[in-house]
């Protein structure tokens, strides 16, 4: 009878447990879909790379495969601004796609830093001139994001508080580019292993801003793991010299399968 009687107890302990753990989490996801939802940011937030682009987004080139798009069908919050461009550096960003945010606002995502610091060329340096010319870019990428983008992802992202006080923001990274080890053609190891190093300076670089405005940082690159471009099964663009803007961005498995978690599991 004591055994029956414990049992139950246990049972209808961890049953409690698991309602309230279950309620905080539903609590959670529905405050963040009771507001509006502002998705800013990058090519790698419009979803270039993954197909499927809204006619009228123009040369944003947003796309119904990209996360934000993909987080609004699931969770239907009250409004959605799906803001994010092609290209976006924190200039553009600030002048041009905050004026969704306001007091309402529940969620905001974002990704930006990478055009700041000269991304695009970095890539088009190393896929065409030596290894120690695509080091020294590359090192003048990591000076860059040491000295001058802190700040302006600070500017970013006050702007952002200001103009959303209540909202959850969630900073998303970006992905390491390769999985190294491997047999694969293109760009040389030593190149592949130091962007891979610069993706992991710079993500750090806005993980710390981002946690200095009490902001969440999404990590992708836990997701991304084993869907580098030399793994077999990559989630991100090789060299496309048909379509050279899709270059080294995410497929559309690459978004749903490597950037929507990292939003879901953080909204």
């Amino acid at each position: 009878m004591r055994r029956s009687r414990l049992t139950a107890y246990l049972i209808s302990t961890l049953l409690a447990v698991g309602f309230a753990l279950t309620g905080a989490a539903t609590a959670q996801a529905s405050t963040s879909a009771a507001g509006g939802y502002v998705a800013l940011g990058d090519s790698y937030s419009s979803g270039v790379g993954a197909g499927s682009y809204i006619s009228s987004s123009g040369s944003c080139n947003r796309s119904t495969n990209a996360y934000p798009y993909l987080w609004n069908a699931a969770h239907a919050p009250a409004s959605f601004a799906f803001n994010a461009c092609s290209g976006a550096t924190t200039d553009d960003v600030l002048a041009n796609q905050l004026g969704s945010l306001n007091s309402a606002t529940g969620l905001v995502s974002l990704s930006i830093g990478g055009n700041d610091a000269g991304f695009a060329d970095v890539m088009t340096t190393c896929v065409l001139n030596s290894d120690s010319t695509c080091l020294s870019r590359i090192n003048t990428a990591r000076s860059y994001v040491a000295s001058t983008l802190p700040g302006k992802l600070d500017a970013v992202y006050s702007a952002i508080r200001s103009k959303a006080p209540s909202a959850r923001v969630v900073v998303i990274g970006y992905p390491r580019f390769y999985k190294l080890g491997t047999t694969c053609i293109g760009l040389s190891e030593t190149k592949r292993s130091a962007i891979n190093d610069a993706a992991d300076y710079m993500d750090n670089a806005i993980a710390q801003r981002a946690a200095a405005h009490g902001f969440v940082f999404g990590d992708v690159r836990t997701t991304f793991s084993g869907h580098e471009i030399c793994s077999g099964n990559s989630w991100l663009h090789s060299v496309n010299w048909l379509d050279i803007g899709t270059s080294y961005h995410p497929t559309a498995a690459g978004q749903s399968g490597g950037y929507l978690p990292v939003l879901t599991n953080n909204a």
